[in-house]
């Protein structure tokens, strides 16, 4: 699968659970961990942890490996890495505490209505 349907795929199941303020942020040549980090956030745990469940069920029906999920129990910062795209999904109050768009300021977004319409 593409970067790009891959993130595709990954910005339409976060949205498919109304996660909130989704940003993609392009990290070709600024990162090595991924080419794209998606960040988002949900109002409580228990929307965090739908939004990650969801991620997860989409990309097992579409056979993509979960490299690592991390942080669904808790329920604060849950990371689901899926290779080339990352997803980062906050809780709204840690989302603004790592504020982690301004952390990686120098990489361009992406149009996240573009890839949703």
């Amino acid at each position: 699968m593409s970067e790009s349907t891959l993130l595709t795929l990954a910005i339409n199941a976060i949205d498919d659970k109304r996660a909130e303020n989704i940003v993609g942020l392009n990290m070709k040549g600024i990162s090595l961990i991924a080419d794209y980090f998606v960040i988002c956030h949900g109002n409580s745990e228990k929307q965090v942890q739908a939004i990650a469940h969801e991620l997860k069920k989409v990309a097992q029906e579409e056979g993509i490996e979960i490299k690592r999920l991390e942080g669904f129990d808790q329920a604060r910062w849950v990371l689901v890495d899926l290779g080339d795209v990352v997803v980062h999904i906050f809780h709204k109050d840690e989302r603004t505490y790592y504020n982690l768009e301004k952390l990686w300021g120098d990489a361009p977004t992406i149009e996240i209505e573009r890839v949703l319409s």
